[in-house]
Order: C-alpha cells, then structure tokens, then sequence
C-alpha cells in the first residue's frame, strides 16, 4: 500500500514537472519571437521604364519599438510570377523576370535595424536598350539572420540565442514589384466561368470568374458583387464603391471569387456580379435561394405529407361514395 501511495506521488510530481517545462518553452518561444520584428513598407510598387534608362527607387524596412533586439537581415531578388490560385510563385517565367538582372543596390544588402529603427532600402533599374517591352516582375526580399548579438562588417553571424534554445524563425518579407517597359505593349484580356450559384445548402452567396491576360502587360481586374431582396430594388450589401482588385500578369489566368461575408443562414434574393478587364466586362443577373439542409429536409417533408394527406382524403371519398351508391 506504502508503495503504491509513493508511486502515485512520484507520478504526480512528474507530471507537474513536464508541464512546467512545457509551460516554460512557450514562454521562452512567444519571448523569442518578439525580440524582433520586421516590416516593409510599401509591399508594393508599379514603375513604368525606358529603354535605356536608370531609375532609381526604394522602399523602407523596420524594426518596431516594441522588439527588444537588433534585428539582423539580408537582401535579395528573384523573379515572381502568380498562378491561377492566385499563389504567387517565386521562379522565372518567360522574359518577364529580366529585371532581377538590371537591380543593383546603393547599399550593403546585409545588415542590421535596431528597435524602433527604420531603414531605406536603396536600389537602381539599368534598362537594357534591347529590354522587350511589357511587364516586367522581381519581388526584393528581406530575410532575418541569426547572430550572436556581436557585429562583424555590419552584417549577421551564424547564430544566436533563439538557435542555441532550439529555436530557429525566420522572418521573410518581399517587395514586389510590378514595371511596365514602354515600347509596343498590349493590353487584352478576356473574362470566363463567371457564375453565381442559384441555390445554396449552407455558405455565402459568391461570384466566381476566371480572368485571362492574353496582353503583355499586367493589368487590375475590377469584382463588384451587389445583392438585393427579391421584391425590392433597395441593395442590402454592394462593394460598388470599393470593388475587389486584383492584379493578373501578361499570359496568365486567375481564379478569384467575391463573397458576401454576413450572407443569412435563410432568404431569396436577386444578385448581380460584374468583373471587368482591359474593356472586357461579364455580367451575371440571378435570383439565388439560401436554404439550410434542415429547412429542405423540412419542405420535403411536409410536400410528402401534403401529397399522402390528399391521397387519404381521395380514397375516404372514393369509398364514402361507394357505399352511398351501394
């Protein structure tokens, strides 16, 4: 008996332990990832080139106040093209990922930011006289280093506390860019597939379209999704004013979908969705019912129980009247 009261107490003592350990990992981990932070601004931006041309440009990376460490980092470019997700994928594609090769940067692209820093980063575009003409895609990334916290040239050694605790993050962050290369450039585009479903079990109502570039330049596709009651021309949800934009690169085709968030669990209504496209627009007009599986099972039922009812009263006639004529 003796024994068995000291094994559930050594059993008892080990668990506390290994979830204090667990407890102090966390700690250790949420303490780790807020050391540092690290934020570019803007994320994005479209330049229109010259053949033959140095553009100079920049963009700015930080490390909030609220990180308690230097914040180590690297630069570098890569080509970017967006698939028909809308996944943006980090690899060549055709020519339109020549500019990674015309970027230099007026600064040393290894460094570090310390808390409530912020810092420009600096870079010049030589267009080629023999550039082709079109878009053109290169995303710059910063990337977290790791370091011991002593600084060599400026730049990141190869470990720090986080990696001694076995934790390794690192943070990474691109600057896209979107040039335009002037020069004989096509704008076309064609609108596909764009459907609203007339009849919904669960989940808001929703247009869905595919987007073809088939110029050599990028361009934004416009979504607008507005939504009536049945027997009233009063909208009750339209993003008119602010309509979804999503940007589709030159020979490339995007799936994108717009949704009414707050759709009701029950209703009919009337929906127009509208997706235009380098003067190309699709329009779709529909009444669309939102029924839950519940309420269909429910309508079925009493259809079911409508029809038996009216068999029943037939036959109780039928016989009611045989025997008056009998």
């Amino acid at each position: 008996m003796v024994y068995r009261f000291n094994w559930a107490i050594k059993w008892m003592v080990a668990s506390v332990l290994v979830a204090f350990v667990g407890m102090m990992l966390q700690f250790r981990t949420a303490m780790a990832a807020t050391k540092y932070g690290l934020s570019v601004a803007p994320m994005e931006q479209d330049i229109i080139l010259n053949l033959n041309e140095s553009r100079d440009a920049s963009f700015t990376i930080a490390n909030p106040s609220s990180a308690t460490e230097d914040m180590y980092y690297k630069i570098s470019v890569e080509p970017f093209y967006v698939d028909e997700s809308g996944n943006t994928i980090f690899e060549a594609e055709g020519d339109s990922g020549e500019i990674v090769n015309w970027i230099t940067f007026n600064m040393p692209t290894e460094g570090k930011i310390s808390p409530n820093e912020v810092k420009e980063v600096a870079f010049t575009i030589d267009v080629p006289d023999k550039a082709p003409a079109g878009g053109q895609y290169a995303a710059i990334f910063v990337t977290t280093t790791n370091n011991t916290g002593g600084e060599q040239n400026d730049g990141p050694s190869d470990e720090n506390e986080s990696t001694r605790m076995g934790i390794n993050e690192i943070r990474r962050i691109g600057h896209l860019i979107y040039a335009e290369v002037a020069g004989t450039t096509v704008r076309k585009g064609e609108i596909s597939d764009a459907v609203v479903p007339s009849f919904l079990l669960s989940g808001n109502i929703r247009g869905t379209s595919l987007v073809r570039n088939i110029g050599n330049v990028h361009g934004d596709a416009k979504y607008t999704l507005r939504v009536f009651p049945l027997f009233s021309d009063e909208e009750i949800y339209s993003n008119e004013e602010e309509p979804e934009k999503r940007t589709v690169l030159p020979e490339r085709a995007l799936y994108s979908e717009t949704v009414w968030d707050h759709t009701p669990g029950i209703g009919i209504f009337n929906v127009v969705y509208t997706v235009e496209f380098e003067g190309s627009t699709a329009e779709v007009s529909k009444m669309v019912i939102v029924c839950p599986v519940w309420l269909l099972f429910l309508i079925v039922f009493a259809i079911v129980a409508l029809v038996m009812w009216i068999v029943i009263r037939a036959k109780m006639r039928g016989r009611a009247r045989g025997e008056l004529n009998g």
